[in-house]
């Protein structure tokens, strides 16, 4: 017996250092490693030692107090997350290790969900209080907002403000605490072990300070748990040892296991209880035990054994694929048997055979992930491999619910099949249930069927990536006394799944990040419009305000703004560089995958991905019959025409693709379609419509209208200028008389009749600009002029950049033009400035002229602010109905933005 407990962190929080800490003042091993020296115990791999990163997770055995623990190991490098999510379906606690001097970091918080998910007790060890600054009160702070309320600082066991903390987490503590004014240990004990309470420790793992006061606060706390006579068990890793020896990582979830001993055919040769590198082969391993066993060859990571009959899938997963690129002389086949070996230890990487291409696709987590494999083969196979840059793993789930039919048919096999196939939740990945009445379809047949569903992966019509978040539903079937054979039900079961797909139509599904970016105030517009740009959302995170900046020598400390939303994981690849570049290296992003939502360019990626529905032959989703003593093949649209029971499931939607035409006007059974109809969608602007669309080759999905994209701006002409701005054509009319100024009062509301009301919606449909003569609110700002005075060049630069924060705040189309009309030779140039228009006039014209002529075009249809001080100038494009901003109201307007900001903080 004993406690099985992963160690987690982020990468460099210091998680292997604390696991030597705790190996070394438990007594397990005699000298004291660092990893900076290559020398840790548990760290023992070249590659690991190499890196100073752990890349496999490893056990050791360990004794805190009087308990046994096995500590596992386990990486903290986001590439390898699968490798530590392994060791989560056989841990009964966890110690999460956070760095003092980061914080709560992205990846930290996925930790945290994941913890939650596989509901795992957890301890937190805050590491590198040592270090200056590094703030316990303010740590705790953040670990109560961002993880949880229930953080609690045990390193104030036995005081008041400690028992307080504890008794309001759960009423049985509270009622405890208001009676004895204390909560007894066990009580404590059990809150940790049902998630009420989370005990956090501080200290310094590589001076060894708190980690003997985290080993006794564990000793009292952590419980063991309880296991059941009958023998089972649950694997979680499979490796193979250096004399190629096949090895099964197994917790032994109940009774015990010995040698000889048969396990699903298969007979234990012999058992190991590792530690480190090095192992001991006993005669037997009983409950609570990790031990590597050897004789199996057909288990699995996740796999239950015995009476453990669950088997766990993972939760996270890469979202990258590639292609490997072997050597010329390398034989694909064999080469292609040994990736499926590897994928025996590595599950994640899902080795497929392309046939299209001819080609092995592997998918990984990541760029060091990669570099980690190669050396792998190279080791293993005496092979050079390279990969492909990677592509995004798009996903598909259904449009709408409908029923599909699949029939196999040929010479004496007989099946058929019905199934429902409806969109679930996001997340949900596949379910399968039966609704069928055992008169209609007996019940072996029926357990077959999902059994036949379920042992494998379907795929979708759009691009042939994973269907997901879909509820497949049996609802009928047919055997035949003398004819049937489980083979034929797995036809029928796959051919139904296809033919619903057809039917109904898919939703691609891209991967999406949740990301958290710190960055300097000043940078805040430019980053929204960044993530609006990459097609994200965001919002702007509370805090306290301050988040880093120089103060020596006097100084103040930089104000930065959190920003937090979602966003697709194919837009936000390299954004990190990029932020890193403008902020000038303050910024600072954070990314977790948040799982997959419908994809944001569907038509650009199914063309990429050149998939055509009809040539998979692998999954097709007609059907075969019989006639005559032969069979023959019935194409998908026409299958409901020949089957032989009734559908059970009214698509009262109609359908494309000849199922009733209530998606669109469809000419016929192929799908050819002749036009959209309008689904709603609720945005955060509004009602925007969608579109359902059929394609030609048959499959359906949904697709966006066409928006609206600015178009580079490089030298064009005045009509081509107009249509970018005007969007629309038409005469412009100009106001007869100019508008007399009147006091308003703002807080009465509009009448909806009056003709204030109606102006006021017709002004809301309008795109709003703004145009700023650039180089005459330079000499108006104060501090752009003083620094125009030493170099024009910055005063220009610092203008743009001011203008940028700001635009992404108001979210307006904003033009700065600056003079270039005594410039001989000039040719008007227009060019983009990160999320600004930026306009040099040519030989001869002005500034004023430009803002003129752009105003006299666009003022009409369009709400069009210009920011100057030059009093003619504001006269002349105040008659053409264009509203009037001097450079102090514009200098106060983006002082209020950036007061706006700092408000949100």
């Amino acid at each position: 017996m004993g406690i099985c407990t992963a160690i987690l962190a982020h990468v460099d929080a210091g998680k292997t250092t604390l696991a030597e800490s705790l190996l070394y003042l438990s007594g397990s091993i005699r000298q004291l490693g660092r990893v900076d020296n290559k020398d840790t115990f548990l760290d023992n791999n070249d590659i690991e030692r190499e890196r100073g990163i752990t890349v496999f997770s490893k056990q050791a055995q360990v004794t805190f107090g009087d308990k046994n623990v096995t500590l596992l190991d386990t990486p903290g490098h986001v590439d390898f997350s699968a490798e530590m999510e392994r060791t989560l379906h056989i841990s009964d606690y966890a110690i999460l290790v956070i760095s003092g001097s980061d914080g709560v970091q992205s990846h930290v918080v996925t930790l945290w969900k994941l913890l939650k998910v596989y509901n795992i007790p957890v301890f937190l060890f805050i590491n590198k209080m040592d270090q200056p600054d590094n703030d316990a009160a303010a740590i705790m702070e953040e670990l109560k907002l961002r993880l949880s309320a229930e953080c609690i600082d045990f390193t104030q066991a036995g005081t008041e403000e400690f028992y307080d903390s504890v008794a309001t987490c759960s009423e049985a503590a509270l009622e405890e605490f208001l009676e004895t004014d204390e909560v007894s240990e066990q009580t404590i004990a059990d809150m940790i072990k049902k998630r009420e309470v989370f005990p956090c420790f501080f200290g310094s793992a590589l001076k060894l300070t708190g980690v003997e006061e985290f080993i006794n606060g564990f000793a009292k706390y952590a419980k063991e748990p309880r296991y059941i006579e009958d023998f089972g068990a649950k694997v979680y890793k499979i490796t193979r040892d250096n004399q190629g020896n096949r090895l099964t990582h197994i917790k032994v979830t109940g009774g015990s296991i010995v040698p000889k001993m048969v396990i699903d055919d298969e007979k234990i040769n012999q058992i190991r209880i590792y530690s480190g590198a090095s192992f001991e082969s006993v005669n037997e391993a009983h409950a609570g035990q990790i031990c590597a066993i050897t004789g199996l060859d057909k288990t699995f990571c996740g796999q239950g054994l015995g009476d453990n009959k669950e088997t766990s899938l993972p939760v996270l997963e890469p979202v990258m694929v590639y292609k490997v690129i072997l050597p010329d002389a390398c034989n694909v086949n064999d080469m292609y048997l040994k990736f499926k070996q590897l994928e025996e230890e590595e599950p994640e990487l899902q080795i497929a055979w392309n046939e299209q291409n001819s080609e092995i696709n592997v998918k990984l987590m990541g760029e060091i992930q990669t570099e980690v494999l190669k050396r792998m083969i190279r080791e293993r196979y005496d092979v050079d491999v390279s990969f492909s840059s990677g592509s995004i793993v798009y996903k598909e789930t259904i449009a709408r619910k409908t029923e599909g039919v699949g029939h196999y048919e040929p010479l004496r096999h007989y099946a058929e099949v019905h199934i429902t196939v409806e969109p679930a939740e996001r997340g949900s990945g596949v379910t399968i249930d039966t609704d069928c009445s055992e008169d209609l379809l007996a019940k072996n047949w029926q357990r077959l069927i999902v059994t036949n569903l379920s042992e494998r992966s379907h795929v979708g019509i759009l691009t042939g990536g994973e269907l997901t978040d879909v509820k497949i539903t049996v609802v009928g079937g047919r055997a035949h006394l003398k004819h049937t054979e489980g083979g034929d039900f797995r036809q029928a079961s796959y051919r139904a799944v296809r033919h619903a797909l057809m039917k109904a139509g898919c939703v691609l599904l891209e991967p999406v990040y949740n990301y958290r970016i710190e960055v300097p105030l000043e940078y805040t517009g430019r980053v929204m419009t960044d993530i609006q740009k990459m097609h994200g959302t965001f919002e702007i995170e509370e805090n306290d305000g301050a988040a880093g900046g120089n103060t020596a020598g006097g100084g103040t400390a930089e104000v930065f703004t959190v920003i937090v939303g979602k966003c697709p994981v194919a837009t936000m690849q390299g954004y990190q560089s990029e932020l890193m570049a403008y902020s000038k290296g303050n910024g600072r992003l954070f990314c977790s995958l948040s799982g997959y939502e419908e994809c944001h360019n569907t038509e650009e990626v199914i063309e990429k991905s050149q998939y055509d529905v009809e040539a998979d032959i692998a999954n097709p989703a007609g059907s075969i019959f019989c006639s005559h003593g032969a069979g023959y093949y019935v194409s998908w649209e026409q299958v409901e025409e020949y089957m032989h029971i009734p559908l059970t499931f009214k698509d009262d939607e109609g359908g494309v693709n000849g199922y009733g035409g209530g998606y669109g006007d469809v000419s016929d059974k192929h799908g050819e379609a002749q036009g959209y109809m309008a689904n709603g969608m609720r945005t955060p602007d509004g009602y925007m419509p969608k579109a359902y669309y059929a394609k030609k080759s048959g499959g359906s999905y949904y697709k966006e209208p066409e928006t609206y994209q600015a178009a580079s701006l490089h030298g064009l002409a005045d009509k081509e200028l107009e249509d970018i701005f005007v969007k629309t054509y038409g005469e412009i009319k100009h106001k007869k008389e100019a508008p007399v100024a009147k006091v308003v009062d703002y807080n009465k509301p509009l009448d909806p009749r009056s003709h204030a009301a109606k102006n006021a919606a017709k002004n809301a449909s309008k795109e709003n600009y703004l145009l700023v003569d650039g180089y005459n609110i330079i000499h108006a700002w104060p501090q752009l002029k003083t620094l125009a005075a030493e170099n024009l060049e910055s005063a220009r630069i610092k203008l743009l950049d001011i203008l940028c924060n700001y635009q992404g705040y108001k979210k307006m189309t904003l033009i700065v033009v600056f003079d270039a009309y005594k410039v001989k030779g000039k040719q008007r140039e227009v060019t983009e400035y990160n999320n600004i228009y930026v306009v040099y006039t040519k030989e001869a014209e002005t500034a004023d002229q430009y803002i003129e002529k752009t105003v006299h075009k666009i003022g009409q249809k369009n709400n069009v602010t210009v920011a100057t001080s030059d009093a003619l100038e504001q006269i002349i494009i105040f008659g053409q109905g264009a509203i009037r901003m001097s450079a102090s109201g514009l200098l106060n307007d983006v002082k209020a933005v950036e007061e706006e900001i700092r408000g949100m903080l």
